[in-house]
């Protein structure tokens, strides 16, 4: 038997398991669950005025219909009617070229006819007439549904592949009608249309799901097992619960009712077996669309195997745009909750992408019906990314809290402030003096906000949230594939990329799976390239190096620069100072690197010629990200691990080309610098990208407004824009950005590394990312709706490539944060006094701020001055090292204690390490990718759907039976 995985929640199961589905169907039916794909064709509770855009009556064959040769500009292209039954009852004098088409097209399909400038606009007043019918979502007829909008300019020399390929266009099956635009004279639009007999087609050929003729009302067998009265005071205890603010009402959302439909594969031979209640509104309009990209996607322009397809076309300039339409404005003059909704996207425009419902669930079933699967899954991960990061930034502000509190009572800050008498050693050798431990007051208490005991658990913490996270997301990505009809769904072969093609047109081999000759890549060729592209990244890592060495020298000129300075105040605070210019000038730096690696991506890609559309943008996403990752995180890891380190010592110091002294840290520790490096350039980053996503598209599709308003393309003055068109609206939008999802994944990968590798040293960078996530989400959701043009829907059952490059940035966080703890903070250093050097080694309590009395007197070396040249200097000065003193025996060298502070931060990193996995691998062990009651619902599905079928065609048999007067042997399946 045929194996057909349905789509119902769960089923209630009596005393015993049920053999057949006739007795399911006896069942006294209960309420059912939510389902995320409800039966499209049973959909009876659009909203008022959906109707009209989304399920126009079906009526009977269209009649024959052909247009005023008055409505033509100059040369036609008309061509053969399709070959269906249907289509060949409609004849179409399609619109003109701005020239003839070339000799190679056969003069049999041309049509040539003159026109003027007022049949122009005697043609544009018509239509302007007939929009309150049409609205620009159907052909003139009224009648025939717009799958899909081409676009190309009259004065383009591209005619001769325009017309064989609208004239194949039509033998597949696709009506097409062509429109001039309203605002520029030289734009021509192309509307198709894909009537019911191409459609069932390529749904069968395509393997599209949908919904099948029965449908069952499931029962829960939980319910028996428990008890019906358990269940009925839990509700009435939900009842008394006051309701979740952030979900959205049954009645915000219309159009999508609780409906259980079983789907299978659309076969046209077992139509009978399908929902087909009207033709119209069977396939959904993101169905259609990728239907119809499909045949664009296959179908010739010239003679040869790789002259095909809409995206070549769109390459060489025949066509300047391919998209299908939005269902109309966004907008409405009279309010949704009275009048309803005009279309699903003014539906998403109030229930999603407007700013009022910032703390509303997203709509995810509406985002996936009306831009697909794709684009669903993107905002479902970043739903549910956000939504993780509410307990993440809980627990930050908690830790930050606590430094905050135990700021003023601590002893290291204590320590440090009542330090009048401690001098410290110069900051430079010329022009410097030296200064009071007391003056760095201020920066020792904020160091305390992030250097405290609440670190280490945070840290840890964190850890195990970013494993509890993708393994939770796992869980959750398979859930909605199934709620999505995507868990049988596989990938179809993908078409080679143009480049792909003509650069290896001469070497084919037979592909495995089509079993048909391909062009082929040598694996020396391969080899090459790829050589040649890694070489291409560890070039621009290293020009990455080469600027934070630049940053590095202006830190150390600035410090001599600030510890000298006349104004008191800087030469004060010279350490922020010194911090907040390096970071500025290192932030402006990234952000003017990331262009240019953006285009060496691109280049280095090409250069490799993937060979499909997938590899291409996965070797494209995995290169952004090496190049942003690194240019965006390598001066952090020189604060964590390198400032102060090979500082030297007084008398001794290291410098940089024998001209400046290498950066130390401040006696409280480096960890400031870390978190001020972090916390800027996090927040300024995220302000710059939120400006660049909506800012640009709103100048750009206000230009194009202004040009509109002007008449710049040679148009008609149009002053309201709703005058307009649908298809026109969608040209003066923008498109979706080149490499789809990959900069929106970026972004948020990128922000997951800041908010993981580095979060023991600002443990408020959860909080700030939750803000600007919940900025994004509504951000991103009003760019989609009202700035874009409606993306082609595309399919996938995740997310691709970022889930691995998580799950390794989820890794190198563990490691980078032992450092930090063991190496960056003055956590262990701490520790080790407390325990080996305090005044409470022999007391047995060791967590009191008591036991670290001394602790800032002992971390703190003494050098002789008078070993300096300039003798108006104190005798002695400290600094921060754990050197033995001049008067020793063997003066500037390392004592004990550092020896002992050394070990004791191997030990914790190994420690700390091996605890974090071991937890994160015991948690991803217990957490199991799929439910098990999703395991238990498709396995069941599977079960009734095969009694289902095997039942409905008994059905279907018994009825030819009565209908024939004679036995009837067909054989199922």
């Amino acid at each position: 038997m045929v194996h057909h995985s349905g789509s119902i929640q769960s089923f209630k199961q009596q005393k015993g398991m049920h053999t057949s589905i006739s007795e399911i169907l006896k069942e006294k039916s209960l309420k059912p669950s939510r389902r995320s794909l409800p039966c499209l064709a049973q959909s009876q509770t659009h909203p008022i005025n959906l109707n009209h855009f989304l399920s126009v009556p079906l009526s009977p064959e269209p009649k024959p219909e052909v247009e005023g040769l008055s409505q033509s500009i100059s040369t036609s292209c008309s061509l053969l009617p399709p070959q269906t039954a249907e289509d060949g009852k409609d004849h179409y004098v399609e619109e003109s070229e701005a020239t003839t088409c070339e000799t190679r097209a056969d003069e049999s399909f041309l049509l040539q006819k003159p026109v003027t400038r007022a049949k122009l606009e005697a043609r544009t007043d018509s239509l302007q007439k007939n929009r309150a019918d049409s609205s620009g979502l159907f052909f003139r007829d009224g009648k025939k549904r717009i799958d899909y909008i081409l676009v190309y300019k009259k004065s383009s020399p591209q005619v001769e592949k325009r017309c064989t390929f609208e004239k194949n266009l039509r033998a597949e099956g696709l009506m097409l009608e062509k429109e001039p635009s309203l605002t520029n004279n030289d734009i021509m639009f192309v509307k198709v249309h894909a009537p019911w007999d191409t459609l069932c087609k390529y749904a069968e050929q395509m393997n599209i799901r949908m919904p099948f003729r029965k449908k069952c009302y499931f029962t829960d067998w939980k319910s028996k097992t428990l008890g019906s009265r358990f269940h009925l005071r839990c509700r009435q205890i939900k009842s008394w619960l006051p309701r979740n603010p952030m979900k959205l009402d049954k009645e915000a959302l219309p159009d999508l009712e609780e409906t259980d439909c079983y789907t299978a594969p659309f076969s046209r031979a077992r139509m009978h077996h399908f929902t087909i209640n009207n033709r119209e509104s069977f396939f959904s309009n993101s169905t259609r669309s990728r239907i119809v990209h499909h045949v664009l996607q296959r179908t010739k322009y010239e003679d040869g195997k790789s002259k095909m397809g809409i995206n070549r076309l769109l390459g060489n300039n025949t066509y300047e745009a391919a998209f299908p339409p939005h269902e109309g404005g966004y907008k409405s003059r009279h309010p949704i909750k009275t009048h309803g909704a005009q279309n699903h996207r003014h539906l998403l425009y109030e229930r999603w992408a407007r700013w009022g419902i910032w703390y509303k669930y997203q709509p995810l079933d509406l985002i996936r019906r009306y831009f697909g699967e794709k684009i669903g899954l993107y905002f479902a991960w970043l739903g549910w990314y956000t939504g993780m990061l509410i307990p993440a930034a809980l627990v930050g502000v908690f830790v930050f809290l606590y430094g905050l509190f135990t700021m003023d009572s601590s002893q290291v800050s204590k320590e440090i402030c009542e330090a009048n008498t401690t001098i410290m050693c110069p900051m430079c050798e010329e022009t410097c003096e030296p200064w009071t431990l007391s003056d760095s007051c201020v920066y020792a208490k904020v160091t305390r906000l992030f250097d405290n005991g609440g670190t280490v658990f945070f840290a840890i913490f964190m850890a195990i949230w970013a494993t509890v996270f993708l393994e939770f997301w796992k869980r959750r990505r398979a859930e909605l594939t199934y709620d999505w009809d995507l868990i049988d769904w596989e990938e179809e072969e993908e078409e080679l990329r143009p480049q792909f093609e003509a650069k290896y047109s001469r070497m084919e081999r037979v592909n495995p799976i089509s079993g048909k000759p391909e062009p082929f890549q040598p694996f020396s060729d391969k080899l090459s390239r790829l050589m040649v592209s890694v070489s291409g990244i560890f070039f621009m890592i290293s020009l990455v190096l080469t600027a934070v060495f630049a940053v590095v020298v202006f830190r150390l000129i600035a410090m001599e620069k600030f510890a000298s300075f006349n104004w008191y105040f800087v030469k004060k605070n010279w350490q922020f100072a010194t911090s907040g210019t390096g970071v500025c000038i290192n932030f402006m730096i990234i952000m003017s690197l990331n262009v240019v690696y953006e285009k060496v991506a691109y280049l280095l890609t090409n250069l490799e010629h993937p060979r499909t559309e997938s590899e291409w943008e996965n070797s494209f996403a995995l290169k952004m990200f090496l190049f942003q990752f690194v240019n965006l995180n390598s001066s952090t890891f020189y604060i964590a691990f390198f400032l102060g380190r090979f500082a030297g010592r007084p008398g001794k110091y290291n410098k940089l080309f024998n001209r400046w002294r290498l950066e130390e840290c401040h006696p409280s520790g480096c960890l400031i610098d870390l978190c001020l490096q972090m916390g800027v350039i996090m927040f300024f980053k995220q302000i710059w990208n939120n400006f660049m996503e909506l800012g640009y598209p709103l100048l750009q599709n206000w230009w194009s407004r202004r040009k509109m308003k002007k008449g710049g393309g040679g148009g008609l003055n149009v002053e309201n824009k709703s005058q307009l068109p649908q298809w026109d609206k969608d040209w003066n939008l923008q498109p979706m950005n080149a490499h789809g999802l990959v900069d929106e994944y970026l972004e948020m990968v990128l922000q997951f590394g800041f908010t993981t590798i580095f979060v023991a040293a600002f443990p408020l960078a959860p909080l700030l990312a939750l803000l600007n996530n919940i900025i994004e989400i509504r951000l991103d959701a009003y760019k989609f709706v009202t700035q874009w043009r409606r993306p082609m829907p595309a399919r996938a059952t995740d997310i691709g490539i970022w889930h691995g490059i998580l799950e390794g940035i989820g890794v190198l966080a563990v490691i980078t944060n032992a450092f930090v703890i063991a190496i960056t903070s003055d956590y262990i250093p701490r520790f080790v006094y407390a325990f080996k050097y305090g005044p409470c080694v022999d007391k047995g309590h060791h967590h009191k701020d008591e036991c670290l009395r001394g602790y800032m007197n002992s971390s703190l070396s003494v050098f002789d001055m008078g070993e300096l040249k300039n003798s108006s200097l104190p005798r002695y000065c400290r600094y921060r090292d754990y050197r033995a003193p001049p008067w020793s025996t063997a003066p500037y060298e390392f004592t004990l204690q550092f020896w002992h502070v050394l070990a004791a931060r191997l030990a914790f990193i190994i420690v700390f390490e091996h605890l974090v996995f071991g937890i994160k691998s015991f948690i991803a062990y217990l957490i199991p990718d799929m439910p098990k009651d999703l395991c238990d619902r498709m396995r069941r599905e599977k079960y009734l759907m095969q009694e289902m079928m095997y039942e409905a065609e008994l059905e279907h048999l018994q009825k030819e039976r009565k209908k024939n007067g004679r036995r009837y042997h067909h054989e199922w399946p």
